[in-house]
């Protein structure tokens, strides 16, 4: 779905850079210098997210949220403030405004923000139990359905919670979704990737600065996690967040206070706190790694979010949700899948999991010229999965005594799948797959 944006500022340079970077993100803006001029624009088009300062010529910015939700209540508004209009601005938010950015903006912060206010206003979908959908979530199996109870149990609480899983599995959707269930839903939800900031400035991104604290610190700057107060900060990959910071996060996280870079003054944040990592943060915190007292700290509530071979029965599911998604992006109309294409996915081991599977969904509709995707469509490295003999174990092809050394292996095993293919040197899906073949259960 496209989103038209309006964006409010009475400096040229200004709306320059802010619709820059929503267009840059594939969103339609239109730009006004006065609130008079958005306010007619308004009455012409429909907006789904309205950009404005706070301060203009004429009306401000808070008169115009005012107007905006008596024409249209669903029109999402965000105001943007310098510094010291900080109170105005939340003042604003208690008048429906979605939240406020200060500046100068952060522009990744921005869009962002845009996202997740459009994300919220659009989510539309059932939470019931036993959907195949929780916001957007898609799965059917079993061990998928157990995560979305467990999300709802801790939706409406204040708990840490981290969320434990491999790369790509949708950890951070899983945050997302506690988040615009919970009861800070309509606060802000901001994202910080532990991996992507450089040690030496994630201090100050957290928790801000006071103008002249260090060199170039020319005005004050507010952190990400007072921007999210009454909100929640999400920490992706915190098992990568440095030793020394890990401490003053755990202070924070106790106190619920925190001082600015070079500031004295004591600020308090009412926030809840979500983390994710893909790595085994027992082993980390033994190795000396992770903090322990951290990591207690955020492991009020743990969900694991199981990888895509421990979830084989949403792969076809997931793969129609993400063909009808890029149909739409694309502008194309591909009615689906050939079943022999169907029978690689199931046969595939997924190593990226989600992330790979959409990103190979998407690769397939740009590139198939047909009414449905079939082995051309694919990357090369499934494409050859369609003519590896998956009957063949060292050697032996016979299905007797195939079976035989199959029964022998799980027998070694305990019947332990994952232990059994390694012991046979292949993979546990594999195996699964041959064991079905050959009719063979555990009795």
């Amino acid at each position: 779905m496209k989103h038209n944006i309006l964006i409010v500022d009475d400096e040229i340079n200004a709306l320059k850079v802010l619709s820059t970077a929503l267009k840059k993100e594939k969103f339609i803006v239109e730009t006004a210098m006065t609130g008079e001029d958005a306010l007619d624009m308004i009455k012409k088009t429909h907006y789904s997210l309205v950009l404005s300062d706070y301060r203009l010529p004429g009306i401000n910015g808070e008169i115009l949220l005012e107007k905006i939700k008596q024409y249209d209540s669903e029109t999402i508004v965000i105001l943007i403030t310098a510094y010291g209009s900080i109170d105005l601005a939340v003042n604003a938010m208690k008048k429906g405004a979605y939240t406020y950015l200060t500046k100068p903006v952060n522009l990744n912060l921005l869009v962002s923000t845009v996202k997740d206010a459009l994300h919220r206003r659009e989510d539309d979908l059932s939470n019931m139990p036993g959907s195949h959908q929780f916001l957007n979530i898609v799965g059917k199996s079993k061990p998928l359905q157990e995560v979305f109870t467990m999300m709802r149990r801790v939706s409406k609480t204040d708990a840490s919670v981290i969320i434990l899983g491999e790369s790509g599995t949708g950890k951070e959707l899983v945050a997302r979704a506690i988040h615009y269930t919970s009861l800070r839903s309509d606060k802000p939800f901001i994202p910080i990737d532990c991996t992507t900031i450089p040690e030496e400035l994630m201090e100050s991104e957290l928790f801000g600065y006071e103008k002249g604290a260090f060199t170039c610190a020319y005005s004050d700057k507010i952190g990400l996690i007072e921007m999210a107060k009454g909100g929640t900060v999400f920490f992706d990959e915190i098992g990568d967040l440095d030793f020394a910071l890990q401490k003053k996060l755990l202070r924070f996280l106790q106190e619920k206070e925190f001082h600015r870079l070079g500031g004295k003054d004591t600020i308090t944040a009412d926030v809840r706190v979500l983390a994710a990592t893909n790595r085994n943060m027992d082993e980390a915190v033994n190795k000396g790694e992770f903090r322990a007292d951290l990591y207690y700290r955020l492991n009020v509530i743990s969900i694991y979010v199981p990888s895509l071979s421990e979830r084989e029965e949403d792969i076809q599911l997931l793969a129609t949700h993400f063909l009808e998604e890029h149909n739409r992006k694309n502008k194309k109309d591909i009615r689906g899948f050939e079943q022999n294409v169907i029978d690689i996915f199931m046969d595939y081991e997924w190593p990226g999991n989600i992330r790979e599977l959409e990103n190979m969904i998407e690769r397939s509709v740009i590139l198939c010229p047909y009414d449905y995707i079939n082995i051309e469509c694919l990357p090369l490295k499934l494409r050859s999965l369609n003519d590896e003999d998956t009957t063949k174990i060292d050697g032996f092809n016979l299905p007797e005594m195939e079976k035989r050394i199959i029964c022998k292996a799980l027998d070694k095993t305990d019947w332990n799948q994952s232990k059994a293919a390694v012991l046979l040197g292949i993979t546990r899906k594999q195996l699964r797959t041959k064991m079905k073949n050959l009719e063979l259960t555990h009795e």
